[in-house]
């Protein structure tokens, strides 16, 4: 045993990637960095630099570490001390061997950067356009649906009262206090081209024509959004609204009368073009780990789920993109 141990101790043990060098590594190739950094360079000017008047850091370096931020749910303070022990974020961010660091108040600077001037639509749309030109959005049909995020609904908290833009809203049996993540999805790739962030009892009917980028011809959405194409901002609209029945509806149908079945067929194929929007509220909430809002206002939310999905649209299409690329 002892021989064993001096051989085993001899020897290197093997390179081998965690999942998050993995992850880190794959995302690394399928952002377009480039890209992101010229949409958001013409606004920068020192707004990102550090206190003490010492030269800013580069709009990539604290663009990957907002990025590293989202990818793991981290607060200001929690991202910069993240830099300080982490060697495989520093190595991503570009600060390896760096002298200094970036503080929590510069991390929050340029955070507050993108929201100011709303630049994460725009970040959103240059990503889409390039999965666009890879052959990954099709754009002839979105799906649109909802889901809550969830915010405190204490009061005991510094100001005594919660998020005056954040509303209550009761689903089946149970009540919600939070905002609600509307998206328009591409119903061929599953992948989001279109956020917005309302407060959680606003009704998801209302937010459907918003949702669309113009140039699709149909339209899939569960049972909340009955009555969509008689609405005053859906007029005009040259789409077919595929509407799911209700589920009462459903469930009374006779699989005994042919027409019924087939009634039931055609809900089954509307569901199965529906279940593409589950994927991208997934991989938010489970794999970005987004489940409850981080800031009390509606704008600096919905400023944070567009990137997220901008994200989660790299990560869901990362294959075929790395496969392009090999």
């Amino acid at each position: 045993m002892r021989g064993m141990d001096q051989i085993t101790l001899g020897l290197d043990p093997l390179p081998k990637k965690t999942r998050k060098e993995v992850f880190l590594d794959e995302m690394n190739q399928v952002v377009p960095w480039a890209a992101l950094v010229s949409l958001i360079q013409p606004h920068a000017r020192g707004a990102h630099q550090a206190l003490g008047g010492r030269p800013p850091f580069p709009i990539e370096t604290m663009l990957r570490i907002h990025c590293l931020q989202l990818w793991w749910n981290l607060s200001d303070p929690a991202m910069e001390e993240e830099l300080h022990e982490r060697p495989l974020y520093r190595r991503f961010a570009g600060l390896e061997g760096a002298a200094r660091m970036p503080d929590e108040t510069t991390i929050l600077r340029f955070r507050h950067l993108l929201e100011r001037h709303q630049l994460t639509p725009q970040l959103l749309a240059a990503i889409n356009a390039g999965l666009a030109q890879q052959g990954l959005m099709l754009k002839t049909g979105t799906v649109v649906d909802a889901t809550i995020i969830a915010a405190p609904s204490s009061t005991k908290n510094l100001d005594g009262e919660r998020d005056p833009e954040m509303h209550q809203t009761k689903k089946g049996q149970q009540w919600h206090f939070g905002m609600k993540a509307h998206i328009g999805v591409d119903a061929e790739s599953g992948l989001v081209h279109t956020v917005i962030g309302t407060a959680a009892n606003v009704n998801d009917v209302t937010q459907a024509a918003a949702l669309l980028h113009g140039e699709e011809k149909v339209v899939f959405a569960d049972a909340g959004y009955r009555g969509v194409g008689k609405r005053e901002e859906a007029r005009g609209l040259k789409v077919d609204w595929h509407i799911a029945m209700r589920p009462g509806r459903r469930r009374a149908l006779d699989p005994t009368r042919e027409v019924d079945r087939l009634l039931d067929k055609v809900e089954q194929l509307k569901a199965s073009m529906r279940a593409k929007v589950e994927h991208p509220f997934r991989v938010v909430k489970q794999q970005f780990g987004y489940a409850k809002v981080r800031y009390r206002g509606l704008a600096k939310n919905t400023a944070r789920l567009t990137m997220l999905f901008a994200l989660s649209n790299l990560w869901m299409a990362r294959r075929q993109l790395l496969g392009t690329r090999g």
